[in-house]
């Protein structure tokens, strides 16, 4: 259970004791279900998302802009983006960001699936949604010298405070992206 992320000992401990006292169906019907997740979700080929049709729903949702793709780290900031409602293009999954400490160069992460599908001729804005990290920034970087030179609107997503946040407990590297990306009211 301590593989799982996000589960530390005490907690790896507690689900350990509830699977060894729950009754064997129970155990079992969890054991099928992950079993059966693992056989059934493939990755969307248009945009790496998880999905168990092919293309995903989201893919195939033709009320969507075709002219955005919001190009994201892993399927589940697609989730965090969806759970808004607010955008209404489509995306793209890298699974991963440049990180040459760890040993992800470009040929790691699924770029050359974005450069090929950006060249349709539909696509005229990409929007890089990745962390604001410096994998996520050196990743968005590279992206944008790729992405440029093919005639593409390139933006970033705003790094900023968090609504509700106070101004005391921001790090400076927060505050200086709050002011550069401050809009006119």
């Amino acid at each position: 259970m301590r593989k799982l992320p996000g589960i530390g000992p005490k907690t790896a401990q507690r689900l350990a004791l509830y699977l060894l006292h729950a009754p064997a169906a129970e155990a079992e019907a969890i054991a099928h279900a992950i079993t059966e997740a693992r056989e059934k979700i493939f990755l969307c080929p248009v945009c790496g998302n998880f999905t168990n049709v092919e293309p995903c729903a989201i893919c195939q949702d033709q009320n969507r802009d075709g002219s955005l793709v919001c190009v994201v780290e892993s399927p589940r900031d697609i989730i965090a983006f969806e759970r808004t409602q607010d955008f209404r293009g489509f995306y793209h999954v890298l699974h991963g960001v440049l990180s040459p400490i760890d040993g992800i160069g470009p040929a790691d992460l699924k770029i050359a699936e974005l450069l090929q599908r950006v060249q349709s001729g539909a696509v005229k804005e990409v929007i890089l949604a990745l962390n604001p990290n410096v994998e996520g920034g050196a990743t968005s970087i590279y992206l944008a010298q790729l992405l440029k030179p093919l005639g593409l609107k390139v933006t970033r997503i705003a790094h900023g405070l968090p609504v509700g946040g106070d101004l005391e407990f921001a790090d400076t590297a927060t505050l200086s992206r709050s002011f550069l990306g401050r809009q006119e009211l």
